[in-house]
């Protein structure tokens, strides 16, 4: 069983940052994936970066890529989203979630968390 909570959402300027972190409980190496996604009001929710739960594999979505970046802690089993450079665009709330492939479709993936919200302001 696999159980995912995010935290490190707030509200920043245009420019700012944030270290988003999802603390996962239960055997996470079950999961082959573990995913970032986004969803803004009136949006699909969509991926933002992916790892391989061996982490050596990922992926980052073409708006975020140079800004954002993914790792995996094994140890504290935490996975960690770090945002720099953030835009307005951005702001959404982000959801961990994590699955048996490795794929940017939400449907994909079996385990999600409560989500944590990202404002970025002008």
């Amino acid at each position: 069983q696999v159980r995912l909570v995010e935290s490190g959402g707030g509200s920043v300027q245009t420019g700012g940052s944030l270290r988003l972190s999802c603390v996962c409980s239960g055997y996470i190496y079950s999961s082959y994936c573990m995913g970032w996604f986004q969803q803004a009001p009136g949006k699909e929710r969509k991926a933002v970066a992916l790892i391989s739960t061996g982490g050596m594999h990922t992926h980052i979505e073409n708006s975020v890529a140079g800004r954002f970046t993914v790792s995996l802690d094994s140890a504290s089993a935490t996975f960690l989203l770090q945002m720099t450079h953030l835009k307005p665009e951005d702001s959404a709330m982000y959801f961990c979630e994590a699955g048996r492939r490795f794929s940017i479709r939400p449907e994909d993936f079996n385990y999600w968390g409560p989500g944590t919200q990202v404002t970025v302001s002008s």
